[in-house]
């Protein structure tokens, strides 16, 4: 038996506080035990470094940034703040080798960059911004989405208001070079990518398209070219979908990608040593608009955050089929968007 820790970041705009903790155990195979850790405004995306520091985004007196907060501390302590003027990032990315940390700012079309230091507060290094628009009415500027390394330590920046995913060379003190350019078909709409084992091969997910996309990936100049894609619900779902998170099992067979409106998630089996994907299974999260799922160190279980009906629903994880049992449907954190387990 083990019990694990998971940390939730939440929206605050209706019930929610902040930031949540609770336990899987998974002798009873049951969520359990949630509290509440730390006030913040819409902490919608964090990650744990293995210094033990959780680095969340945070929204105060009209500035947006990074908080840095000691997690052995209950409440969370808070260590640092990194805010500017204007809104918070989507998404934050650590590099533990350079120990550099990396944010993806939606509403400003930025990438930028920080040192963390010996003592885990961050300084800030290097803006990177971007420009442009889609066809689609949410692509009217450039939104920068995801922000994290690429197999070969390049950084990799996805941005849905764009439809583009951006390589970048970076340095050891975390200054940022463009490297190169890959343009997805309009209104695609690209949120979150991840990469192969190999590291051939990246899957990437439209939010606004409902499409996840295989791509090639070249380490020699860090380009990618388009290879396939595959739709993330139903062909005939007339109704709003919005794809949100990703997620690739760790042997690289199976990807997993959660529909916001279809309110499900999708499974697609890898096959063609990672060059093709083919859905297998679509299963309802109980619950609506489901945000971030993530899984344990194993990837028995599966835990999928339902921000609209503040419901976590758990499943069991079939690591032959890939497939995917509800196990949990009523366990409560409120706005849930964030999930993240805690080594």
């Amino acid at each position: 038996m083990a019990i694990y820790k998971i940390l939730f970041g939440t929206y605050t705009k209706r019930v929610s506080q902040g930031l949540y903790e609770a336990e899987l155990n998974t002798e009873t195979k049951q969520l359990q035990n949630a509290s509440f850790i730390g006030e913040l405004t819409n902490p919608t995306y964090l990650a744990i470094s293995k210094a033990n520091k959780v680095y969340a985004v945070e929204n105060r007196d009209g500035q947006g940034g990074v908080v840095t907060l000691d997690n052995t501390a209950r409440p969370l302590a808070e260590l640092d703040t990194q805010l500017t003027e204007g809104s918070a990032p989507a998404y934050i990315g650590i590099d533990e080798t350079r120990q550099l940390l990396f944010a993806g700012y939606y509403h400003r079309g930025t990438v930028e960059s920080y040192k963390i230091n010996a003592d885990g507060r961050l300084t800030h290094v290097d803006t990177w911004q971007n420009n442009g628009s889609g066809p689609r009415p949410e692509q009217t500027s450039s939104h920068i989405h995801f922000a994290n390394l690429t197999p070969d330590n390049r950084l990799v920046a996805v941005d849905l208001g764009t439809d583009e995913v951006i390589t970048f060379d970076v340095t050891a003190e975390g200054q940022l070079t463009e490297k190169a350019r890959f343009k997805t078909d309009e209104g695609f709409g690209p949120r979150h990518i991840r990469f192969s084992q190999d590291g051939q091969y990246a899957y990437l997910l439209g939010e606004l398209s409902s499409l996840l996309s295989v791509l090639k990936y070249n380490s020699e100049d860090g380009t990618f070219e388009h290879v396939m894609t595959a739709s993330t619900i139903p062909s005939d779902w007339t109704e709003h979908n919005g794809a949100a998170a990703l997620r690739l099992s760790h042997d690289g067979r199976y990807i997993y990608a959660s529909n916001r409106g279809h309110n499900s998630v999708a499974v697609f089996k890898v096959v063609n040593e990672g060059a093709e994907i083919e859905r297998i299974q679509l299963i309802s999260t109980e619950g609506a608009f489901p945000r971030d799922m993530n899984w344990d160190k194993d990837e028995a279980f599966l835990v999928v955050a339902n921000q609209d009906t503040d419901n976590v629903s758990l499943f069991a994880r079939d690591s032959g089929s890939g497939e995917l049992s509800l196990l949990q449907k009523d366990f409560t954190i409120p706005e849930g968007v964030r999930v993240t387990f805690e080594y």
